[in-house]
């Protein structure tokens, strides 16, 4: 089951990527990660709380571990 509180974020050329894991999900964030994020790119697990709540520049986003 996933973690809902959980994040998955990644960098494209368009910008950060963000993948919410659903609740009725059987896959853990972990299996998610392997299976949607891109090969070749560097993702995160990160809490949900770490990502901004003001969405007025949610293009201009960016994620450094």
């Amino acid at each position: 089951m996933s973690d809902v509180t959980k994040r998955i974020v990644y960098t494209t050329s368009e910008g950060l990527s963000i993948i919410l894991p659903m609740a009725n999900c059987s896959l853990t964030v972990e299996e998610i990660q392997a299976k949607d994020v891109p090969e070749g790119e560097t993702s995160y697990i990160i809490d949900e709380s770490e990502l901004p709540t003001d969405l007025d520049f949610r293009d201009a986003w960016t994620y450094t571990p």
